[in-house]
């Protein structure tokens, strides 16, 4: 019993943790909120697959978001959630911008062409044994 504590509290034993796959993040939506030169205000809605036979328990998620090759903004999520095995939750999060006429430009194209993205970052989960899990998910999106 004492060594199953030890393994459990020094991580050294791996084997007895479940083997994660990242969970997979892609942008459903982004809204502007509210936008003038020097900032842009976003609504960002992810989205989050569990790719997992057990259900993931998500205290946070931290991303980059890169517009056409551009950082646009850092954001994460304000609540822990639960994702079911095999299941998805889509969430908004909301991040401010600081690209000046470069985004403006970008949003204004977006209006009649989807907007190429990537999303970088990682999902903590709520267990003290678990790493953070990596992502980094490239896509489309059009502006609303």
């Amino acid at each position: 019993m004492l060594t199953l504590l030890l393994c459990a509290t020094l991580g050294g034993c791996t084997w007895l943790l479940p083997r994660l796959r990242s969970p997979q993040v892609r942008v459903v939506a982004i809204h502007v909120r509210s936008a003038d030169f020097w900032q842009q205000r976003l609504r960002v809605r992810l989205q989050v697959r569990n790719p997992n036979d057990i259900r993931l328990p998500i205290e946070a998620i931290h991303y980059t978001l890169r517009i056409d090759g551009e950082t646009v903004a850092h954001g994460h999520t304000v609540a822990p959630f639960t994702v079911a095995a095999h299941g998805s939750a889509q969430f908004n999060t909301y991040v401010t911008a600081n690209m000046a006429g470069a985004l403006l430009s970008v949003f204004a194209a977006g209006r009649r062409h989807p907007v190429r993205y990537q999303l970088r970052g990682e999902v903590d989960v709520a267990h003290a044994l678990l790493h953070a899990l990596p992502f980094d998910v490239r896509g489309q999106f059009n502006l609303r």
